[in-house]
């Protein structure tokens, strides 16, 4: 899910003890992620004339990179800050699924992804020119539901094994027994994150934390007058859903995460933006590394602002190490 260019809190660096036993914390820390996985492709060329077909630019290519992208990201997030990261998807029986789990296992993943003989891994192919995208064109559609209920039942078995769950929603049907599977999760006590998409909320009931950013939320709710009215619809979703907390990304206003003791807020540093793509995830995976690490939800906040952040100083869909978030 795009976060939108807040920036990141940078709180004080912790000194080095502290940061040691969270190093230790989250080498031992196991989260499992599940979610829409998707090949992010990119296409770098040069840029010297229009098309005399079209007022369009003419891109000669000359690099080519692909990239884990969608619930991959979020994984790869985790796996750069040292977290033992199983990833449980559906893909298609094609090159971009080659490519997708060759990407995993070099970035320390463990790749659970059942194969779908009709369903093409989706692709995202950027072509970038002068150092700006040009335009992105998808590949996708849809598994079926014979392929999602098969990952039920491994997500049954993966779950013993794991300290917290992640859920990315991307709305490419990876997820269609999310409700089961958070069920399934919080009888085991673990804790369960969710990366949402759509209007209805209702299927993450349960959940442990829902972190929309401000467009998500506001087609849920609707559009709030005044921080009150937003603090009252958001608390309401909160108790109606069942969830322990929702966290708010809010662009420049940072990050506001709502629980059962009210709102808790963590403001912005302004930073250079390069590129928004995929800085959800980052925040997202902080959060989830840090919960699996024994934080607390309002501990590991500024932390997962501080990474959404770095990570938005960066060119595409990227990752934030731990010596980066500790610098």
């Amino acid at each position: 899910m795009p976060w939108l260019p807040g920036v990141g809190n940078l709180p004080p660096a912790p000194g080095r003890r502290t940061m040691n036993l969270t190093k230790d914390r989250l080498s031992q820390a196991r989260v499992l992620v599940v979610g829409d996985v998707m090949l992010d492709r990119y296409w770098y060329g040069d840029v010297d004339r229009i098309s005399p077909e079209a007022p369009v630019p003419v891109v000669r290519i000359q690099r080519e990179e692909d990239r884990n992208g969608g619930a991959a990201n979020v994984a790869a997030n985790l796996a750069a800050l040292g977290v033992r990261t199983t990833l449980l998807s559906v893909v298609g029986e094609d090159d971009a699924a080659r490519s997708l789990e060759a990407l995993l296992e070099r970035a320390g993943i463990r790749p659970h992804l059942a194969r779908d003989p009709s369903l093409k891994t989706t692709v995202k192919l950027r072509v970038i020119g002068r150092h700006q995208q040009l335009v992105r064109v998808d590949f996708e559609n849809t598994p079926q539901r014979e392929v999602l209920a098969s990952q039920t039942a491994a997500f049954a078995e993966l779950l013993p094994t794991h300290d917290a769950v992640l859920f990315s929603d991307y709305g490419k049907g990876g997820l269609g027994h999310i409700a089961d599977m958070i069920a399934h999760a919080t009888r085991w006590g673990l804790p369960v994150l969710v990366d949402p998409k759509g209007c209805d909320y209702s299927r993450y009931a349960g959940a442990t934390l829902i972190t929309p950013n401000r467009l998500e939320l506001q087609q849920v709710i609707g559009a709030w007058g005044s921080e009150a009215q937003l603090q009252e619809w958001v608390q309401t979703l909160r108790t109606r859903l069942g969830v322990a907390a929702i966290l708010l990304t809010r662009s420049e206003e940072g990050m506001t995460l709502f629980d059962e003791t009210g709102p808790y807020s963590v403001a912005t540093q302004a930073r250079e933006v390069f590129d928004v793509t995929g800085a959800g995830d980052t925040v997202i995976a902080t959060m989830a590394a840090l919960v699996a690490a024994g934080q607390s939800l309002r501990d590991a906040v500024p932390l997962a602002n501080r990474a959404g952040g770095l990570v938005v100083e960066k060119f595409g869909t990227a990752t934030i190490t731990y010596e980066e978030l500790f610098a």
